[in-house]
C-alpha cells in the first residue's frame, strides 16, 4: 500500500528534485548533439523535451515551495536565508523560461524554415546557447543549496500529519505554551 500523498504545501521536498535533474542533464543532450552529428536532431528534440519538463516543474516547484513556506516558522538567519530562497526560485523560473525558449527557436527554427544550418554555424549557435545555459545552471544549483541550508542547517522541513495531510510546524496554531 503506498502511503497518502500529502498536501499542497507537503509536496515541496518531492518536487524541487526534479527540475534540478532534468534541468542538468538537458545541456548534456545538447553536447551530445554537437559531437554525434549524425543523431544531432534527436538529441536536440530531447535536450528540448526535459528542459520543457524542467521548466514546467520549476513552476510547480515554486508554488509548492511558496506554499510550505507559508507553514515555515520565520524569524533571524531562516527568514533572511528562506526569502533569499524564494527569490532566487522565482529568478530561476524565468531564467529557465527564456532558456527553453530560445532553445525552442534554435531547434524549431530549421523545421519552420525548412532548411538546416551548416555544421559550423549550428556548432556556434549551440556553443553560445551552452555558456548561457552555464549561467541559469549556476542560478538553479544555488537556488537547491539555499534551499538545502534551510532544510539541512536551519532544520526547516514540510510538516506531515499521520494521514497525509500537511501540518503546520510546531509553535504555530498551538494555544498552549509546552
Amino acid at each position: 500500500m503506498l502511503p497518502p500523498l500529502p498536501g499542497w504545501d507537503g509536496l515541496h521536498p518531492l518536487i524541487i528534485h526534479f527540475p534540478l535533474a532534468l534541468l542538468l542533464v538537458a545541456p548534456l543532450l545538447v553536447v551530445t548533439s554537437l559531437v554525434w552529428r549524425q543523431h544531432s536532431h534527436a538529441f536536440g528534440y530531447a535536450a528540448l523535451f526535459l528542459m520543457v519538463l524542467g521548466t514546467a516543474a520549476t513552476y510547480i516547484a515554486v508554488s509548492t515551495g511558496e506554499a510550505a513556506g507559508e507553514l515555515a516558522e520565520r524569524g533571524g538567519a531562516v527568514e533572511v536565508v528562506l526569502e533569499h530562497h524564494e527569490s532566487m526560485a522565482e529568478r530561476t523560473q524565468v531564467v529557465f523560461t527564456v532558456i527553453t525558449i530560445v532553445y525552442a527557436f534554435i531547434v524549431l527554427a530549421p523545421l519552420l524554415l525548412k532548411r538546416a544550418l551548416a555544421v559550423v554555424p549550428w556548432t556556434i549557435v549551440n556553443a553560445a546557447f551552452l555558456v548561457f545555459y552555464v549561467g541559469g545552471a549556476v542560478l538553479l544549483v544555488n537556488t537547491g543549496h539555499e534551499g538545502g541550508r534551510l532544510v539541512h542547517e536551519f532544520g526547516v522541513h514540510a510538516m506531515m500529519s499521520p494521514g497525509g495531510a500537511s501540518l503546520p510546524p510546531a509553535g504555530i496554531g498551538d494555544d498552549d505554551d509546552h
